[in-house]
C-alpha cells in the first residue's frame, strides 16, 4: 500500500476548558496538529479568521467525497462566510425525545406527542401529585434551568430548528432570531413551566430513570446509559422533537455535530487529506457506531446493507440515524457563545420564571445580541 511508510501520531487534545481554546491557542502558537477531529462549528469562524485551517474545496475529489456521502442542504450548512469549506462533516447526535413507555401506557398515550398540543395533552395526564402533597412530583420533562449558554442547545435550540424547518439563527450572515418560530418556542416552554408540567427546580438523581419524568431531549449517549443503569421492567422509546400544530415537512433538529478539519501548519496536507478519507470510510463508520454509538454523517446509513446488521441489533440507535440526515449545527459566527447567553437569560425570564411575555423576550433577545455583536466589531 502507498501509504505504508505513513506513520500516524493520536494524541487527545490536552485538558483546558474547551478544546476550542486549546487549538486557538496551538494556531497563535503555531503547534496545531495535522488533523483534528473534534471541530465544533460554533468555533469555525475564530480558527478561519486566524489562518488556521486549510481550505479543504482546493482539493480536486472534494466534492465527489463529499456529494457521495452527506446531502446537499446539510453540507451547504458548513460552508463559511468566504463560500469555501474548512471541515469534514463527520459525526452528530441528534437531539431526540427520549420517553418513558410505561408512563405514556398509564396515562393512556398510544404513541409520542408529534405536535406542541398533543405533548400538552399528554403534559396534561402525565404531570401529577402523588403523594398529596399539594406539589408536583411527576412531571412530563425536565431541563437544567441554569442560565448557561449550552444548556439552550438541548431545549430552545433544537426546538427552534425543528420549527424553521432547519433553519439556524443567522441567514446570509444576518442575525434572524426576531420570527415567529422563536416565538412559538418560547410560548411553548412558558406554557411548560407556568403549568407545571415541568420543575422549575434542581432535581436530584436520575429522575428519568426512577420514573418520575416521562421525557427528556438527549443525544445518543443516551441509550448506553439508560442500558447500563436502567430496572429491568424500564422501558423507553425515541421518537422527534414536537413541533408546531400548523408545522409540515420533515423534523429537524440540532446534530450537535463533531466534524474534521486539517491544520495549515501541516507539512503533508495530501497524506492529511488521504486520512481523512480514511477516517470516514465505511469501515470506520462502523466502528464508531461499534464503539462510541455516535451517528456517522452518511446519507445512506440506514439503507446501506454494510450497516443494516448493527442497526438490527441495536433498533434505538436506528432512530437516531434515521434523523441524523435532518440535522442543522450551529452558525459559525464569533459571537455564537454571546448569542446563546443571552438567549439563555430572556428563556430564563419568559420561560421560566414567565416575567416577561414570549414576542417581548425573543425581540429584545435579538436587540441585545445585535449590540454586542456591534460592540465586537468596534
Amino acid at each position: 500500500d502507498e501509504y505504508d511508510s505513513v506513520k500516524v501520531r493520536l494524541q487527545p487534545i490536552p485538558a483546558s476548558q474547551s478544546s476550542e481554546e486549546v487549538l486557538l491557542a496551538a494556531i497563535a502558537g503555531g503547534t496545531t496538529p495535522d488533523i483534528c477531529s473534534n471541530m465544533w462549528p460554533g468555533a469555525m469562524s475564530d480558527f478561519i479568521k486566524a489562518g488556521g485551517l486549510v481550505c479543504l474545496d482546493t482539493f480536486p475529489d472534494f466534492y465527489d467525497v463529499m456529494l457521495s456521502r452527506v446531502p446537499d442542504d446539510l453540507l451547504e450548512s458548513f460552508r463559511a462566510e468566504d463560500g469555501h469549506f474548512y471541515q469534514v462533516p463527520w459525526k452528530c447526535n441528534p437531539v431526540m425525545m427520549v420517553y418513558n413507555v410505561k408512563l405514556f401506557k398509564e396515562a393512556g398515550i398510544e404513541k409520542p406527542p408529534a405536535t406542541y398540543s398533543e405533548f400538552l395533552a399528554a403534559a396534561r395526564k402525565i404531570s401529577k401529585d402523588i403523594d398529596g402533597d399539594g406539589k408536583p412530583d411527576r412531571w412530563m420533562g425536565y431541563r437544567d434551568i441554569k442560565p448557561i449558554w449550552w444548556q439552550r442547545l438541548f431545549d430552545f435550540y433544537p426546538f427552534y430548528i425543528a420549527a424553521t424547518g432547519g433553519g439556524t439563527l443567522f441567514k446570509k450572515g444576518k442575525l434572524i432570531l426576531n420570527n415567529p418560530a422563536a416565538v412559538k418556542v418560547f410560548s411553548f416552554f412558558q406554557r411548560l413551566y407556568m403549568e407545571n408540567y415541568f420543575p422549575r427546580s434542581t432535581l436530584q438523581g436520575d429522575q428519568f430513570l426512577a420514573g418520575n419524568i416521562a421525557v427528556q431531549f438527549s443525544g445518543t449517549w443516551i441509550v448506553s446509559y439508560i442500558e447500563r443503569f436502567k430496572r429491568e421492567d424500564f422501558e423507553y422509546d425515541i421518537a422527534p422533537v414536537p413541533v408546531p400544530d400548523d408545522y409540515r415537512g420533515p423534523v429537524y433538529t440540532y446534530g450537535d455535530p463533531k466534524n474534521i478539519s486539517i491544520f495549515s501548519t501541516t507539512h503533508h496536507p495530501g497524506y492529511a487529506w488521504e486520512f481523512v478519507k480514511f477516517l470516514i470510510s465505511k469501515a470506520n463508520d462502523l466502528a464508531l457506531l461499534r464503539k462510541c454509538t455516535q451517528i456517522p454523517v452518511r446519507k445512506d446509513l440506514v439503507t446501506d446493507e454494510y450497516f443494516k446488521e448493527y442497526f438490527k441489533e441495536n433498533p434505538k440507535i436506528r432512530k437516531f440515524a434515521e434523523q441524523a440526515p435532518y440535522t442543522r449545527g450551529v452558525d459559525g459566527v464569533p459571537d455564537l457563545k454571546e448569542i446563546f447567553h443571552i438567549v439563555s437569560l430572556e428563556y430564563e425570564a419568559c420561560c421560566i420564571y414567565g416575567v416577561k411575555e414570549p414576542g417581548k423576550a425573543v425581540q429584545d433577545a435579538e436587540r441585545n445580541a445585535k449590540v454586542v455583536m456591534e460592540w465586537n466589531r468596534q
